[in-house]
């Protein structure tokens, strides 16, 4: 079975929740704690062993080129000033055998449509999708949500998507499977729909923001018309893909944290503050005081 040595990270979006915050920088380098959104979704894209990363960004989207490249000048203050470890943490943001390609997404066409602008990249190869806005903290000694994807893709040789349950009122805001138990914590799909009523949902398991899939998405994917909301989705193709080949769908126990809604992101922000090893317990001895202030 192939490895998967390709991730593609879709960052056109305008992070328009977030306004103004987003209106000059990109909602993916929003930084929890002290590091933007999308250097979470890299390390875990790293972790599981995936050398080439596939950025399908828009205008307005230069910073996060900007953050993964070498940064010149502010190396050489810092090494000047003597500011080593500084030094060290810039220099870490990526490791030196990753490589990172950039692709203009020309139009917010949907989901579907930033995924299917990575083919000249991917080309026929299997390859992971993470969406930034998804953050997902596993447990500590667990693999990365996508490292355990890719296992199991090498494992069951068909695409591969995360999902968790979600309270039935919340279904119109995600993708929903549905699907028949497999393995434990493995469905194999029998279908999956984009933002279903709560009362048409076939179920309540919902996409988690990432996917390893087979290279021939592609085929359905170009072929797709508009679906939901009028874009390109990448549901639908996985709904005509998993006709003619097996998909499953993963119920991984990752703890994940919707960043693109500003209470996700609270919540994020606390919840790693707190695991911070610089910060945490005086950021706990703070929220303790401020709690019992009330």
């Amino acid at each position: 079975m192939q490895k998967i040595k390709k991730a593609v990270f879709p960052v056109a979006g305008f992070g328009s929740r977030f306004l103004p915050a987003t209106k000059a920088q990109p909602k993916e380098m929003l930084s929890v704690v002290d590091k933007p959104l999308i250097q979470y979704a890299v390390e875990e894209a790293v972790e599981a062993g995936i050398t080439e990363m596939v950025f399908i960004t828009g205008r307005n989207k230069r910073a996060i080129e900007d953050h993964f490249d070498t940064a010149y000048e502010l190396e050489s203050e810092l090494e000047a000033a003597g500011k080593h470890a500084l030094l060290e943490i810039v220099r870490s943001v990526i490791p030196n055998n990753i490589n990172c390609i950039y692709i203009r997404q020309p139009a917010a066409l949907g989901l579907g449509h930033a995924v299917l602008c990575a083919r000249p990249v991917v080309g026929d190869e299997p390859f992971a999708v993470l969406l930034a806005d998804d953050l997902m903290d596993v447990r500590p000694g667990q693999k990365s949500v996508t490292a355990q994807m890719a296992d199991l893709y090498g494992q069951e040789g068909g695409s591969i998507v995360a999902v968790q349950d979600v309270l039935r009122e919340f279904t119109n805001q995600y993708g929903i499977v549905s699907g028949t138990a497999y393995k434990p914590n493995l469905e194999r799909m029998h279908g999956i729909v984009e933002k279903p009523k709560p009362e048409d949902a076939p179920s309540t398991l919902a996409v988690a923001g990432r996917y390893v899939l087979s290279g021939k998405i592609f085929n359905y994917l170009e072929n797709l018309g508009k679906g939901s909301g009028g874009e390109i989705q990448l549901t639908d193709g996985i709904a005509a893909m998993l006709k003619d080949e097996p998909v499953f769908a993963y119920r991984c126990d990752a703890k994940r944290y919707d960043c693109g809604s500003k209470l996700g992101y609270l919540k994020a922000s606390v919840a790693l503050g707190l695991k911070h090893p610089d910060v945490g317990e005086e950021f706990a001895k703070y929220l303790h005081e401020l709690m019992n202030a009330k």
